[in-house]
């Protein structure tokens, strides 16, 4: 029999009203993973009811070190149901064992803890105000919860990104309505039973699959008792719902699109800058908002830094997540393939060399039917072209010489994105003065996805809005009043 993917709603798994479902596959050989119930406008409104509810009900009432006892609990649960949630991310993704277990599955049950202990340390203002009388007055600051917060959620890294929204919400104190991908409905949906399995009460957390317009997300986003938006996805998506926020002045956190650039300077460790590099561009199969898609290399080193990055997206090997030899599994779906291989057909139309790369490779078996791609390597393309313009999400990059640091720096920050940057030197100067010149909301010294969660992501221009992290993210899921008291 099927399995069906429901609802989360109240502390309940429901099914929708309207007996809309849509099919859940597996990107890896495109079997039927399960039936996913799609949400229409009485699924959203009772849920944002449900988490309305809950403000005020235990969860309302609840101290800080409360509700950070219940989101170590949370953590800690996902852990013991390591397996369940690992393949629960496989099965929707694809994405090998080896990298699931090391970042998705781990990373996103320690944003739990990590904003749990946040909130708890995070002091207010307090000013003395003199007054005419010469009584005076003292002003204090409170930090309360914004309400209800409707999270967006991508399909890349399902679980982590999920996390990262909903644990900093909940710490704070709000309650959330998470509309996760539909392409990867099955960890947010098992997250649901750990909610109630360790007590955290009725309609703090819920939530309803479906796809954006006329669908869960634009009811989601449009409706009246929410009261803020955080999404992550692609820039197109993120205008829409800020437009649709503008109605009820709802405040919003954007992590959007990026066209991410790697300077890799003469002077780099070249074993390092390839192996940062190899995984910043096809880590994921590229799927990563913060991978690499344009590279440039000081003109010295330019032949054999391309030839090394050739060799290492050929070794590359596709497979079964749970084969300790693959290296790079499918793209998320047949449809994004389409639309991955259309800008492969771009650059070889533009006459650009091909590295590496360049098609979809031959699998065995039912393999066969999955949405794999090859990683690609190009060089030879001018800047104007969409291979080097437009955001593609594939395991893919463009290799280009630079002679000066000067240009090396035009050319990073020549993208209407700013969300990441990598930089590679030994040059410490060069790294300090290069660094602080690009405009993106992280840039990587000799690195590539070393995050340290306290302190501030997001992106510049049409990367995003907003930064979350540490107090940041303290900074956006709540708000602070004033409290004036005349002495």
């Amino acid at each position: 029999m099927t399995r069906e993917t429901l609802h989360f709603i109240n502390g309940q798994f429901v099914g929708g009203q309207s007996g809309r479902l849509f099919d859940n596959r597996s990107p890896l050989d495109n079997r039927l993973v399960s039936r996913v119930h799609e949400a229409g406008r009485a699924e959203v409104d009772a849920a944002v009811r449900a988490a309305r509810a809950a403000l005020t009900g235990p969860w309302g009432r609840m101290t800080a070190d409360e509700r950070a006892q219940l989101l170590h609990a949370v953590a800690d649960e996902i852990n013991r149901r390591f397996d369940e949630f690992l393949q629960a991310e496989i099965a929707d993704t694809g994405k090998p064992v080896s990298l699931a277990s090391h970042i998705d599955i781990p990373r996103g049950a320690a944003n739990f803890k990590i904003f749990a202990d946040t909130i708890k340390g995070v002091a207010t203002e307090f000013f003395e105000t003199p007054t005419p009388d010469g009584k005076g007055a003292i002003n204090y600051a409170l930090r309360v919860p914004k309400g209800v917060v409707a999270a967006i959620c991508p399909w890349n890294l399902p679980l982590l990104l999920m996390t990262w929204k909903v644990a900093p919400a909940l710490a704070c104190g709000n309650t959330v309505v998470v509309k996760p991908s539909e392409e990867t409905p099955s960890t947010a949906t098992l997250l649901g039973e750990v909610m109630n399995a360790v007590g955290i009460p009725p309609g703090v957390y819920n939530v309803v699959h479906g796809f954006g317009p006329d669908s869960a997300g634009e009811f989601l986003t449009t409706h009246p008792d929410v009261n803020a938006i955080t999404f992550t996805g692609e820039t197109r998506t993120g205008a829409a719902i800020l437009k649709a926020a503008a109605d009820g002045i709802k405040s919003t956190s954007m992590e959007l699109g990026g066209k991410n650039a790697a300077l890799v300077f003469a002077d780099c460790d070249m074993d390092q800058a390839i192996e940062t590099t190899t995984r910043s561009a096809f880590a994921n199969c590229g799927q990563v908002c913060l991978g690499t898609e344009r590279i440039y290399v000081e003109r010295p080193i330019f032949d054999e830094f391309v030839r090394r990055l050739g060799e290492a997206a050929r070794s590359m090997k596709p497979g079964r997540p749970d084969d300790p030899a693959t290296k790079i599994g499918p793209l998320i779906s047949h449809e994004h393939r389409r639309k991955v291989l259309s800008y492969y057909e771009k650059a070889k139309a533009e006459g650009a060399t091909l590295v590496a790369g360049g098609s979809v490779p031959q699998m065995p078996g039912e393999l066969a039917e999955g949405a794999w791609i090859e990683p690609t390597v190009w060089t030879g393309l001018p800047e104007t072209s969409a291979v080097v313009r437009e955001e593609i999400f594939g395991p893919c990059c463009h290799v280009r010489p630079f002679d000066t640091e000067e240009e090396a720096i035009r050319l990073a920050n020549d993208t209407p994105y700013g969300l990441a940057a990598a930089l590679h030197t030994t040059n410490l100067a060069r790294a300090h003065r290069v660094g602080a010149q690009l405009e993106v909301g992280i840039c990587w010294i000799n690195a590539w996805f070393l995050r340290d969660l306290r302190t501030p992501f997001g992106g510049s221009k049409q990367s995003g809005i907003g930064r979350e992290g540490g107090v940041h993210s303290l900074e956006f899921y709540t708000e602070l009043r004033n409290v004036c008291i005349k002495l």
